[in-house]
């Protein structure tokens, strides 16, 4: 998971690390956390997201697959992203790396990079509270995939 800036409320913290941790008995699960861009009210939106932007595409590698967390992007269940993630996970890719933006958003060229988008809802969140919300998700998938008792359809 790649993010712009770090999540600054602890309780978030606290939920993002506990999810990772629980991720990582599973798969390889890193969270990168970019750097917030310098002098933001001297900015654009449109300025912050391509400086972002241009961090985020020197963080990724040859051969990534690369989803967005997107307010665009396809709506999944639970049940749906795990079998998305078992389908991405078992095709040989070398790394799937979900990006969550900042708070404006994606660079043209980060949309352009992409494989693909994933909404987690219609409604907006804060991007400090979409990564929480998504780790959960990643952690969620990975039980289906193994027939463990913590989702209930």
């Amino acid at each position: 998971m790649l993010c712009v800036g770090r999540t600054r409320d602890a309780l978030l913290t606290q939920g993002i690390e506990r999810y990772a941790s629980r991720i990582s008995h599973y798969v390889n699960f890193e969270t990168v956390i970019l750097p917030d861009v310098k002098a933001t009210s001297k900015l654009t939106q449109d300025q912050q997201k391509e400086r972002e932007g241009a961090m985020m595409l020197a963080a990724l590698q040859p051969g990534d697959c690369v989803v967005l967390l997107d307010e665009k992007g396809r709506e999944m269940t639970s049940r749906e992203f795990s079998e998305s993630l078992q389908r991405r996970m078992t095709s040989g890719l070398k790394r799937l790396v979900f990006i969550i933006g900042g708070p404006y958003g994606f660079s043209k060229a980060v949309y352009d990079r992409a494989d693909a988008k994933l909404s987690l809802s219609r409604m907006t969140f804060s991007h400090e509270m979409v990564r929480l919300f998504f780790v959960e998700q990643i952690y969620r998938a990975m039980t289906i995939l193994r027939g463990e008792p913590y989702h209930h359809d």
